[in-house]
């Protein structure tokens, strides 16, 4: 295949920005536009899937693995392709937003691999999503060095972090693009620029064209990324298998397919992560409304509790079984300058850290430089010059789908300082996010999406299971954007205020707050252009 002429079914809507027109060219548009004839359809059908699902089980039906894809689980012969150059070794993986300082920072932390994520750390502007663009570009060819206005530095070293991207989820568009007059899915943007413009060059480095997969929810959604990947290299003359994909474990119905996901990404997979916090939120979005899932403070939902134990276990046991790497979560801790709490900080990473490597995994995340070595230390002193330790088949894990959401031992009601604690976290991320920052530090954590996610979702439920009254939130909220506004006084607190009610205080609950956000505040049309 090839590219044909472009096409004007292709219109940008977003203002220009500056060296826009070298990720926007025509010949890249047209490929995305040939993703969305191709697959847009598909996108629709998937996401219909998801509603039908998750009526049902709302409705009562049996959570359980599938019956119809048995024959793929006790298959013993098939497994993923193998590593690919660059992702070998995953010992340490850091994950950010793709903005230019932090991606040299990044690149240069000492990880493995940089997740340079266009989803729950980007607030999606125009703005965020294109340069996102020109800064991998740019860090791919060795020309992102910079110096701020202020004297700062940025300079990448001779070893850096392979770079694997995440593109936005599939419930997403990406409204200041249009093909064929309507806006492109959000996932194939990202993709698609990306892989115009990099695959090549990667692989001319050494390495290839790496994702990282948001938010699926079962294995179709794996076979149409699949098929895309199958796409698009024929598209450009790539080598099919030359992708490789790992797939974020982050729905509750992912928990239940994990080895068929793997199996329909097979030629292009190269693992599963623990994506511990939006798996939380899936949780309670999809059994909330039921009272025996009535969760506790997000502080108290630990990596040990028996279900969250359960899904980790599965997900490594998975992973070894088919040849694939097991990434565990995410340390979201952030230094402080306090000597004290700093050294708490860095005892808690280590800690979870420990676990991970003990029970299996091949690597994990962290959301700051600072706690590279730390990571790295406790997988170092398990995996020692190995690579990774996939001989580990976890044989004698054997998890049941009543296991994943046996939460009755963790059930309990929120505290005083749990119910102040989701709203202010809430309040401050969505402020951060409408003006355009995805990735933000709150209180000793680096928050993004995901958190603000669980954060309101805790709200939204406990209001309906009437573990605190609706009053006792409203006065909270009053106390929090008033906190809010003396502390930023630039804050949109009005806007705030109606993006979390409209989102927490509804009588049903919205699927993402970001949907509703993004059209409302993060939409800005200019004249189109082809």
């Amino acid at each position: 295949m090839s590219i044909s002429a472009p096409t004007s079914r292709a219109r940008v809507l977003g203002t220009p920005g500056h060296r826009h027109d070298e990720i926007l060219t025509p010949e890249a548009l047209e490929f995305v536009g040939r993703l969305v004839d191709e697959f847009g359809d598909r996108r629709l059908h998937v996401l219909r899937e998801r509603k039908r699902v998750a009526s049902r089980l709302a409705s009562g039906s049996p959570f359980d693995f599938s019956i119809a894809t048995a024959g793929i689980r006790s298959d013993p012969s098939w497994q993923v392709a193998p590593p690919a150059p660059g992702l070998t070794d995953r010992r340490v993986e850091i994950t950010g937003p793709p903005e230019r300082g932090m991606a040299v920072n990044a690149l240069n932390s000492g990880a493995r691999v940089w997740m340079a994520d266009f989803e729950d750390a980007t607030s999606p502007t125009w703005d965020n999503v294109i340069d996102g663009q020109l800064n991998l570009l740019d860090a791919i060819e060795r020309r992102i060095d910079s110096t701020t206005p202020q004297g700062k530095q940025y300079r990448l070293g001779e070893q850096v972090a392979t770079i694997v991207v995440r593109p936005r989820g599939w419930h997403l568009t990406e409204e200041h693009l249009e093909f064929g007059g309507r806006p492109v899915p959000a996932s194939l943007v990202d993709f698609g620029l990306y892989f115009f413009h990099c695959a090549q060059r990667q692989i001319d480095a050494g390495h290839g064209p790496y994702f990282y997969l948001p938010k699926l929810e079962s294995r179709d959604e794996a076979r149409l990324w699949n098929d895309i990947f199958v796409f698009a290299q024929d598209l450009l003359g790539i080598p099919r298998g030359t992708v490789r994909a790992t797939v974020l474990i982050e729905t509750i119905t992912a928990a239940v397919a994990m080895e068929e996901i793997l199996y329909e990404l097979r030629e292009h997979s190269s693992g599963l992560n623990a994506g511990r916090w939006d798996y939380l939120f899936s949780l309670i979005k999809t059994f909330g409304h039921r009272t025996d899932f009535l969760l506790p403070d997000r502080a108290k939902v630990t990596m040990t509790a028996p279900f969250m134990r359960a899904y980790t276990e599965l997900l490594v046991r998975t992973c070894h079984k088919r040849g694939a790497h097991a990434i565990g979560g995410m340390a979201a801790q952030v230094p402080s300058k306090d000597a004290a709490a700093h050294q708490a900080a860095l005892a808690k990473v280590r800690l979870d850290k420990e676990r991970e490597a003990e029970d299996g995994f091949d690597g994990s995340w962290v959301a700051h430089p600072a706690l590279v070595p730390v990571c790295r230390e406790v997988f170092d002193g398990v995996l020692g010059t190995r690579p990774h330790q996939l001989e580990r088949t976890r044989d004698d894990v054997e998890v049941t789908a009543a296991q994943l959401v046996s939460v009755r031992r963790t059930s309990a009601p929120p505290t005083p300082e749990g119910i102040r604690t989701n709203i202010a976290v809430a309040l401050r991320y969505f402020d951060a996010w409408l003006r355009g920052q995805g990735a933000v530090a709150i209180d000793g954590l680096m928050e993004d999406a995901a958190t603000a996610e669980i954060a309101r979702v805790q709200i939204w439920q406990w209001l309906r299971h009437r573990a605190v009254e609706r009053s006792t939130v409203l006065d909270l909220l009053e106390d929090e954007l008033a906190a809010l506004g003396a502390e930023y006084p630039w804050a949109a607190v009005d806007q705030v205020r109606a993006l979390f009610e409209r989102t927490t205080l509804a009588k049903e609950l919205p699927d993402f707050f970001t949907t509703d956000a993004y059209a409302r505040h993060l939409v800005q049309r200019t004249e189109g252009q082809s």
